[in-house]
């Protein structure tokens, strides 16, 4: 779900910086490509939004927005595909630097942790309320074990509806955990080859399996859920190794952008290749901001500043606690509830007001102070 560095949700809230540094003559950021880029911040703040929205959709039945809402729940494959391009990126710059792994497991772990451990406990603290169930059915080991590594999405056991975020976050953490000493010691002329045959295996699997059906997979298993991130990495590896021009990746994006979305809405609509359908729209989407960034118009304007951009910077924090803040608040729904279409709106304009206050006290009070710890863990 990191505040811009080229680095993720649910959810990697670092969006948008890339390190100052550069690797090998062969592997590295092009000249064109700013450290910061700003736009990425706003693709979050649509994809946050657009995520609750999704959990709010029945409140928009009968109206001309219902429709659109059901497919909020996309934002998800988009900050899939940003996480694995940010990510990506900054594992290539850095491979080649001293404390590697110290570095960026110590970052990712400022930048994830302390959110995810805040909702935990929050939820644990009363159980019956934020997770629908007694304390001593939510403290089986294999429930507490699955929430300490990261393994929940993996079991067929549902997530309570305030944990249920934290499905996404795992399957980013895994594969965090995996492809760093991946990206480490793919150099030279085998990385050239291992990385870009790895992704596209990625992309081309975890679609085959969606169509199999698997029983034992359930609907958050990682497998089925990796085109997005891997579309991602290897935009990230396209634009360090390519030297295409600007202008070249900035048709590149159109033409994935357009492609994309012209299959989610024919062939792949309905399939199992709708999420690597949108994958390959976000992915051209992305590269358009990346090939974009600093252009004098009003669409990047929006994307760089004012509200989408705002909702992209509290945006992991937003991601993962904005059912809490639902459950918390649904006293309030029901004194509405009478109101009809009107009350609906209103519910949902009050549930939207208290997510962003809270995703806001979260960001200035607690998350921002955290990752100043980052400081620590950078290569000199």
């Amino acid at each position: 779900m990191s505040q811009i560095a080229v680095q993720r949700p649910l959810h990697n809230p670092e969006l948008g910086a890339a390190p100052e540094t550069t690797t090998s003559p062969q592997v590295q950021r092009p000249a064109w490509l700013p450290s910061y880029i700003p736009e990425l911040q706003g693709l979050r703040g649509i994809a946050v939004l657009g995520v609750v929205i999704y959990h709010n959709h029945p409140l928009l039945t009968g109206t001309p927005f219902y429709y659109a809402s059901l497919w909020g729940w996309a934002g998800v494959n988009l900050f899939f595909v940003l996480s694995g391009f940010l990510i990506t990126s900054i594992l290539i710059e850095a491979r080649d630097k001293p404390h590697y792994f110290r570095n960026f497991y110590a970052r990712r772990a400022l930048r994830i942790w302390p959110v995810y451990i805040l909702l935990l406990i929050l939820c644990y603290s009363i159980p019956d309320w934020f997770l629908g169930d007694k304390l001593a059915n939510q403290t089986h080991w294999k429930t507490l074990v699955a929430y300490a590594l990261f393994l929940q999405n993996l079991r067929h056991t549902p997530l309570p509806g305030t944990l249920g975020p934290t499905w996404s976050l795992a399957i980013e953490e895994q594969y965090y955990f995996l492809w760093a000493p991946i990206v480490r010691i793919s150099k030279g002329r085998i990385g050239r080859w291992l990385l870009p045959i790895l992704l596209l295996s990625l992309v081309v699997i975890s679609p085959l399996i969606r169509f199999s059906h698997a029983h034992w997979l359930n609907p958050t298993h990682t497998l089925i859920h990796l085109d997005g991130i891997a579309m991602g990495s290897l935009l990230a590896l396209g634009i360090y190794s390519l030297r295409f021009t600007r202008r070249t990746w900035l048709w590149i994006g159109v033409i994935a952008s357009v492609a994309g979305i012209a299959l989610a809405a024919t062939y792949a609509g309905g399939t199992s290749f709708l999420d690597s359908a949108l994958a390959l729209a976000f992915t051209g989407v992305v590269l358009l901001a990346i090939g974009g960034t600093g252009a004098r118009n009003p669409l990047a304007l929006v994307f760089r500043r004012g509200p989408l951009a705002y909702y992209g910077q509290i945006s992991y924090g937003m991601y993962m606690t904005h059912i809490l803040v639902f459950v918390y608040f649904g006293s309030f729904d029901a004194r509405l509830d009478h109101m009809g279409i009107t009350g609906n709106l209103i519910i949902l304009g009050l549930r939207i007001v208290v997510a962003t206050v809270a995703a806001t006290i979260l960001w200035y009070g607690f998350e921002s102070r955290i990752l100043k710890l980052k400081r620590y863990f950078m290569t000199k």
